[in-house]
């Protein structure tokens, strides 16, 4: 994966860069997943794996694909604002965004700046929780209500959330309120096959595998997907994915890095559908 370069010259059509959002103050639980992005490039670059794909790309020497670092810190409070601009100018150029989260509140601002570049963008989002509270703790920018926001915003046309097993009676009423289509654990089929017409941005949680394959996170809910099976589900989209996150990582709670290396393991094969599926122009 190659280095951002900012030289002042646009970026290629469909380039994907990667970013890191290292922020946790809207967690509700612990803190901790403002240290992941730089535990998952950690991951990457060591010498236990390489950056190919299950499909054989060589992310380490595709040119359509570059890291940018760190938006700014766990401290700063304009963070969220730094995040939508830049975000912004990317996609301005025709760019796609990989992001490291950082708790799932960072996907709010990613998305403010997606919409503003994509009139009728879909979200697939994975996730042991519907994270739709309209304000968790009293505080509407919890990272139980990004999904909330967006929708109230109109900012996606279409939200499909996959893994949820923690539906309570509020978010089940917001849920219907915003017309968010829900495939919960019950529902679950390994078959299958979900279709999206349009730009879609894909939004993975790691608690959406279940604790035996992801123990470092804060909300661990037994009961979810594998690795395999968030993986295949990955591998068969056939969509234009325009924009993707991984976010709640927690290392604080993930001693043996068994956590970091699935993170990792995703971002390559989210990364390889994003190039093996065409962007739009």
């Amino acid at each position: 994966m190659l280095p951002y370069k900012a030289t002042g010259n646009p970026l290629a059509a469909g380039t994907i860069v990667v970013i890191g959002v290292p922020w946790d103050r809207n967690s509700s639980f612990l803190p901790g997943a403002a240290q992941a992005p730089a535990r998952i490039r950690e991951a990457l670059q060591a010498g236990s794996m390489n950056l190919c794909t299950e499909s054989g790309i060589d992310l380490a020497v595709d040119d359509r694909i570059c890291d940018m670092g760190e938006i700014g810190n766990p401290n700063d409070r304009t963070l969220f604002g730094l995040v939508q601009a830049c975000v912004t100018d990317l996609v301005d150029q025709g760019a796609r965004v990989l992001a490291f989260g950082g708790d799932h509140s960072i996907t709010y601002p990613i998305m403010r700046a997606m919409a503003g570049r994509y009139d009728t963008l879909n979200i697939l989002h994975l996730d042991a929780h519907p994270d739709l509270y309209d304000a968790y703790d009293d505080n509407p920018s919890s990272h139980a209500s990004p999904f909330a926001r967006i929708m109230e915003a109109r900012l996606a046309h279409r939200l499909v959330q996959v893994g949820i097993r923690t539906m309570n009676p509020h978010q089940q009423a917001q849920a219907e309120r915003f017309g968010v289509e829900i495939i919960t654990m019950q529902d679950w089929r390994p078959d299958l096959q979900l279709t999206f017409s349009g730009p879609l941005y894909l939004s993975v949680d790691l608690d959406v595998l279940d604790p035996a394959y992801a123990p470092g996170v804060s909300h661990p809910e037994p009961g979810g997907l594998t690795t395999r099976d968030v993986l295949t589900l990955i591998q068969n989209l056939r969509a234009p994915i325009v924009g993707a996150d991984i976010v709640e990582l927690n290392p604080s709670r993930d001693p043996l890095g068994i956590t970091t290396m699935a993170a990792a393991k995703l971002f390559k094969e989210i990364a390889g559908a994003m190039l093996s599926n065409a962007p739009l122009q």
